[in-house]
């Protein structure tokens, strides 16, 4: 009678030949306590027949020489069931209106499910796999399969809703094809691509498309899985097995994905029957041990599966092996630890040793230390990059390297875009592990992962040379890096310096020639006319202004291969690309020449320096001058004098030149300023003689008003011609004064001037005035960019701002005559009805964007400026310029989204809604941004050339402060500002003459705050200010 272990070896040896489909590890129910899960009794039964004559299959049946057909078909027959049964379910009671649509989509898609699967098994296994097997009888599966066939082919049966939705799929996936022909670095696309590739059933291409995939990209654990499962339910024989075992290799290295792991060890266990198979098994979970049993929420599946997969198959001599299993776990800290501690108890008949508790308690321990940060983890939202760098932080401090490692792949899984973040942890790794193929391997995940970050591939080439790869590997590597599309020219210069530099080291300067040399030459002629050509021609820069390149160059030339006239011929060309008037740039040259060179070059450099430098020549010639004291004769001494005066007065008449013309424009500027005083001055003599003579008529007026507060100072105005006619303009006022009006007067007829005058003062008396509340600022809005001719605006404008909450009054701002002003205030009864409101900033107006800003207090706020959009470099939005004005933003978002995913475009227009010409597209991420860069750079829209780069706004510049100017006591006194015309109409003093006060300024400490004066405590209190009407009563007390 055969004991236990080989009844079970027997068992899980049938899970590896048999026919049927492989039940895996993961759909049994994982207990604790639990044994390995056996097939049933049937299945078991079916097993054993065919492993009865021979352990390799090998029967006289046809099932037998067709390893397979047996799973296939019985795949078919539950593809095409759950259809039949799918279009059944419907008719189980009554559906609403609105779910029928999605029942026939449901019914449409489990359709071509089960076609794609009877396509799929027909191409795998041949015209027979239909056939019955011998030993099998008709009535064990061909009933279903034909109650199925005949659901399938009932007449009528969505066969065109089938060839519609096929047709579809087929032109689109010819398009994504051909896009990613244009653009192979398109996610999206991809994704895309495999999934309906998949839906239609096209094994072959939806493997060579995942396969290609998966070159250019890391995969996600979800498509990963998708493969994985694919590809186990069509694996045959042990072939195909190696090829699955290939794939999960593969899958475990793009990130740290727990189940994926499991998955592995899971599928592994079906291969237990094959030579070397117990080994395999056990070899995936150590390794999936090492990389993720750590792993303190996720990493117990992985102890237990383990745990179950040997005591499944233990011995008396394997009992040790269970032991082991239980206390390496023990020692670790990880979730729910108590419930393993317990189930060690009940399983071991021997008392748990000494050793183990107390590792057990430390791992307790170490568990309560690591809880919060496992907490924060679990309560905050992806990507949780934060919490992740105060968990690393933590684990760097303590400093075990292999829990270190785990929290980087942790945080990479949902930050894997993060650039800063694959620096740090490949940084941890080139410092502490050096493990070669750890480190490699995660300087090429960054590569994959963030390809426009030019300091991970210039790390990248530095590992590769440390670790010692072949030079034709890191070659390769170095080409891979120039087509990733970096978004600045400086880029580029710094990946050509990284492998220059490596290039270098690869040369034994004490041979006079070499291969490795005249590669390095060849590198460095490559890197000059790459940077003028392909990068000066995208960026319109070559990136390297100082030529760094050709000074390393140069710097190699001389001193390691003792060429100086070589070296002498690249300073030349530097020197030819505008920075010979550099001091610094001569001084490294002529630095260069004295350590390698001779006197007499030296001498000839610091001449040339001493007529062309313009920015600090003098001390070009006190160098000059040195070296002459110290080396020259008599007569170079002469020379040397002779030149640096005639140079230094040169640049001393060139300076006094300079400096009177700025100073004969700042005269310029005082005359200009005395005329425009003068014309003031005469301007407002004039308006007095007007003013005089109308004084009677203006006591009249005022002795009538009775109120002085009630009137308004009286300015002469302009007069227009309004169809041949004259009318009076109303004194115009700040916006801080208007917001008080509101209601439009009826249309002003043509009068005579006196008429007029009568109606504009009595219009003045009409219109009451409705001080602007600051309390409820934010509860109101501030609307403005209105068009000039929207009639009755708060009719208009109440129905818009109405969707957003209930508005509890709308003030449209109109001017004396009546006429509106183009912008109003919209106060609503809730707070967040006004923030929901801003929302409809830029939304068109009778074809005018209208802006929408909160309601603010300028005097109270002067810096609050309102832009929605960002002015920082963004490197996942560009910048578009050179659209034709016709151009839509449907048309242009149909361009843009061939490169990528487009979040949003905005067109630019003006203050009446015209586009000019420019637009932002924001994408997805950064790499799809610098795809688009290159493929749409220099593109040509109806007959436009089209510039596009990374959004990077230049900074606005913020106005300096008005410098202060002398008053003719001596005093410095803050000019005031009121514009290019000096003090405006609408700007004049309402404080009499007698009741003015000469300002007093503090002088500011050079260093640190100003000095505060000591004041009275009546004198530190400033006044009150006085309205109109306090000045009116001021006045008529004297």
């Amino acid at each position: 009678m055969p004991c236990w272990g080989v009844l079970i070896l027997r068992e899980l040896l049938y899970l590896c030949k048999s026919n049927t489909k492989f039940r895996r590890f993961r759909d049994f129910p994982v207990v604790r306590g639990s044994q390995f899960p056996f097939p049933s009794q049937e299945e078991r039964d079916f097993g054993q027949a065919h492993a009865a004559g021979s352990s390799s299959f090998s029967g006289s049946s046809a099932a037998a020489r067709r390893p397979g057909s047996h799973w296939k078909r019985k795949m078919a027959t539950a593809a095409a069931t759950s259809a039949s049964e799918a279009e059944a379910e419907p008719k189980a009671g009554p559906t609403a209106e609105g779910e029928e649509d999605d029942v026939k989509a449901a019914r449409t898609r489990r359709k071509v499910l089960s076609r794609a699967v009877a396509t799929a098994t027909y191409k795998a296994v041949g015209p027979g796999w239909d056939q019955p097997e011998e030993g099998v009888s008709e009535s064990d599966g061909d009933e279903e399969y034909a109650m199925a066939s005949s659901a399938e082919s009932s007449p009528g049966e969505y066969e065109w809703e089938y060839d519609e939705e096929e047709e579809k799929n087929q032109l689109e996936i010819e398009r994504l094809e051909e896009q990613l022909s244009i653009n192979v670095y398109d996610y999206n696309c991809h994704v895309d691509l495999i999934r309906l590739l998949r839906l239609e059933g096209e094994l072959t291409k939806v493997r060579m498309a995942r396969q290609k995939m998966s070159e250019i990209f890391p995969l996600t654990e979800e498509l990963w899985l998708e493969w994985l499962h694919d590809e186990i339910s069509m694996a045959l024989d042990g072939l195909d097995r190696e090829h699955v075992y290939d794939l999960f290799e593969k899958a475990v290295k793009d990130y740290i994905c727990p189940n994926i792991w499991l998955e592995y060890g899971q599928y592994s266990v079906g291969g237990i029957g094959q030579k070397g198979g117990l080994e395999k098994v056990r070899s995936v979970f150590e390794r999936a041990l090492s990389s993720v049993g750590l792993h303190m929420t996720k990493g117990l599946a992985i102890w237990e599966a383990y745990r179950e997969f040997e005591s499944a198959i233990v011995e008396a001599a394997r009992l040790e092996k269970v032991h082991s299993l239980f206390r390496r776990q023990l020692a670790i800290p990880l979730y729910d630890m108590e419930a393993t501690f317990a189930e060690y108890e009940e399983w071991s008949e021997d008392p748990i040793p000494e050793s183990v508790i107390q590792n057990y308690n430390k791992a307790l321990q170490q568990l309560e230390r690591y809880k919060p940060y496992e907490e924060a983890l679990l309560q905050a939202e992806a990507p949780r990059l934060a919490e992740y760098q105060a968990y690393i932080d933590f684990e760097m401090k303590i400093g075990d390297p292999a829990r270190v490692q785990l929290i980087f792949e942790r945080a990479l899984v949902e930050n894997c875009l993060v650039p800063d973040l694959w620096i740090r942890y490949s940084q941890f790794l080139d410092r502490q592990l050096k493990v070669k193929d750890l480190v490699l391997s995660v300087h090429n995940r960054a590569i994959r992962n963030c390809p426009w970050t030019v300091a991970l591939w210039s790390r990248y080439l530095l590992a590769m040379e440390r670790h010692g790869v072949d030079h034709q590997v890191i070659s390769v590597t170095f080409e891979k890096a120039l087509s990733a599309g970096f978004i600045q020219a400086t880029d580029y210069v710094e990946i050509w310096q990284a492998y220059l530099d490596y290039l270098r080291r690869r040369v034994d300067f004490k041979q006079d020639s070499s291969k490795e040399l005249e590669e390095l030459r060849s590198a460095f002629t490559r890197a000059l006319e790459y940077l003028k050509q392909e990068v000066e021609e995208r960026f319109n820069e070559s990136g390297d202004p100082s030529c760094m390149i050709m000074q390393n160059w140069a710097r190699i030339e001389a001193r390691l291969c003792n060429n100086m006239q070589k070296a002498r011929e690249l300073w030349d060309s530097i020197m030819t690309k505008g920075n010979a008037k550099y001091a610094n740039m001569w001084l490294e040259y002529y630095n260069l020449e004295r350590a390698h060179g001779d006197t007499q070059h030296c001498r000839k450099a610091l001449h040339r320096a001493v007529q062309c430098t313009s920015d600090y020549p003098e001390h070009v010639c006190e160098v000059l001058l040195t070296m002459e004291r110290t080396e020259g004769t008599l007569e170079d001494w002469d020379i040397a004098v002779q030149k640096t005066e005639t140079r230094l007065a040169r640049v001393n008449e060139q300076r006094i030149k300079a400096a009177e013309k700025e100073a004969a424009f700042a005269q310029q500027e005082e005359e200009k300023a005395e005329q425009r005083k003068k014309a003031r001055a005469e301007k407002k003599a004039l308006k007095k003689k007007k003013k005089t003579r109308g004084a009677d008529k203006h006591k009249a007026e005022e002795d009538d008003e009775k109120e002085w507060g009630d009137d308004e100072e009286e300015q002469p105005s302009k007069r227009r011609k309004v169809e041949n006619s004259t009318s009076l303009a109303g004194e115009a006022q700040d916006l801080e004064a208007e917001t008080g009006l509101f209601g439009k007067s009826a249309p002003v007829d043509v009068d005579p001037p006196s008429k007029q005058k009568e109606r504009a003062a009595a219009l003045k008396r009409d219109v009451p005035k409705v001080p602007h509340d600051s309390s409820k600022d934010s509860i109101t809005v501030f609307v403005s960019n209105l068009p000039y001719s929207l009639g009755e605006p708060d009719v208009k404008l109440r129905p818009l701002f109405e969707a957003c909450g209930e508005v509890a009054e709308i003030r449209p701002i109109f001017s004396n005559r009546g006429d509106f002003r183009g912008y109003c205030y919209v106060e609503f009864k809730e707070e967040k009805s006004a923030l929901q409101a801003l929302q409809l900033d830029r939304k068109t107006v009778e074809g005018r964007p209208m802006f929408v800003s909160p309601c603010v207090d300028k005097s109270k706020n002067p810096d609050f400026k309102v832009f929605r959009y960002s002015t920082a470099l963004e490197k996942h939005k560009l910048f578009v310029s050179g659209l034709p004005f016709s151009c839509t933003k449907e048309e242009l978002e149909e361009i843009c989204k061939a490169h990528g995913t487009v979040k949003d475009i905005r067109l630019v227009t003006n203050r009446a809604g015209k586009p000019k010409g420019l637009a932002y597209v924001e994408y997805e991420n950064e790499s799809q941004a610098s795809q688009a860069v290159l493929k749409m750079d220099g593109m040509t829209i109806k007959e436009n050339v089209i510039k596009v780069a990374i959004s990077n706004p230049p900074q606005r510049k913020v106005p300096e402060k008005p410098e202060a100017r002398k008053t003719p006591g001596g005093a410095m006194v803050p000019r005031q500002i009121y514009g290019a015309r000096g003090k405006g109409r609408t700007q004049l003093s309402l404080l009499p003459r007698a009741l003015q006060r000469p300002s007093v300024t503090v002088a500011q400490a050079e260093n640190g705050p100003a000095p505060q004066p000591a004041v009275t405590t009546s004198a530190a209190t400033e006044a009150p200010k006085m309205s109109n009407a306090d000045f009116a009563k001021l006045l008529l007390r004297k």
